[in-house]
């Protein structure tokens, strides 16, 4: 049995907020993972055990998720969590990093990779929601975020979540049930909104960094015209799709997902 790479969790203050982060590994390319709209760091914690045996891996809670500051008062847009990657980097003297996000993630690595260029030499997007002003919406409905919450916060147990995630497996829903109701509301309808306000196509153009989309066979998130808008704006995207899996690529299908990234960060994330 592969013993852990889990080295610990902490707290570091950057860009004007407390950000919670776990770290693994800790040698090799500095990754840093973004989870999407309601996904806390450790519900990543599998993918970040298989990263840690290669790379010095960072996976952040985002703002208004898992341990990070949350407040009435903060701003959640796009801007702001883009920020917070690039304030986390210089705060920890991350260089040389890979930013590898999720949906969500995918979208705030976009922002970052315009608004933060220093130190960063890999990007990764995780079927990113490429809706935005004038263009096809998002397929998940907001709905089935905010009730899942909702349901955690009263206590629900893990038979509630079942109907919104009928494919995952037990530990899976026993995770998510654990930690959804630290996603703090505010903080998702101002993700989920900005989904559709916010264009990160102009985004795509100003990024320099060699970029890797991977696209979920059994998703509606990205369909073949937007990969082909995709790389006019970024020509040197690459492109890998994941063929058996949904939206959510790693809890579908963990060994495509590892397998799609081939030696793009600079080594296999092979089982070894």
């Amino acid at each position: 049995m592969t013993s852990s790479t889990f080295l610990y969790g902490a707290n570091v203050r950057a860009n004007g907020i407390r950000q919670h982060y776990l770290r693994y590994g800790g040698k090799g390319r500095p990754v840093i993972l973004v989870p999407g709209i309601t996904s806390p760091a450790v519900t990543w914690g599998f993918v970040a055990e298989r990263f840690g045996r290669h790379f010095d891996t960072y996976v952040l809670d985002v703002r208004g998720r898992g341990l990070s500051e949350a407040s009435e008062s903060l701003d959640y847009g796009l801007d702001a969590c883009a920020d917070d990657v690039g304030a986390f980097a210089a705060a920890l003297g991350v260089q040389g990093y890979a930013l590898v996000g999720h949906s969500m993630g995918g979208r705030i690595g976009v922002r970052a990779a315009r608004r933060h260029p220093a130190g960063l030499e890999r990007l990764v997007l995780i079927d990113p929601p490429v809706s935005g002003p004038g263009r096809r919406a998002y397929p998940a409905k907001l709905d089935w975020y905010i009730d899942s919450i909702r349901l955690m916060r009263q206590g629900a147990g893990v038979e509630a979540l079942r109907p919104f995630s009928p494919t995952w497996t037990d530990a899976q829903l026993q995770l998510r049930s654990e930690w959804l109701h630290t996603c703090d509301e505010r903080a998702i309808v101002a993700s989920y909104d900005g989904f559709h306000q916010d264009d990160i196509h102009a985004d795509l153009p100003a990024v320099k960094v060699p970029t890797l989309l991977m696209v979920a066979g059994r998703g509606d998130v990205i369909r073949p015209e937007d990969i082909d808008e995709l790389q006019r704006l970024l020509p040197q995207l690459q492109t890998v799709h994941v063929p058996t899996a949904g939206h959510m690529i790693p809890w579908d299908d963990e060994a495509g997902f590892h397998a799609a990234f081939g030696d793009f960060l600079g080594a296999p994330l092979s089982a070894h």
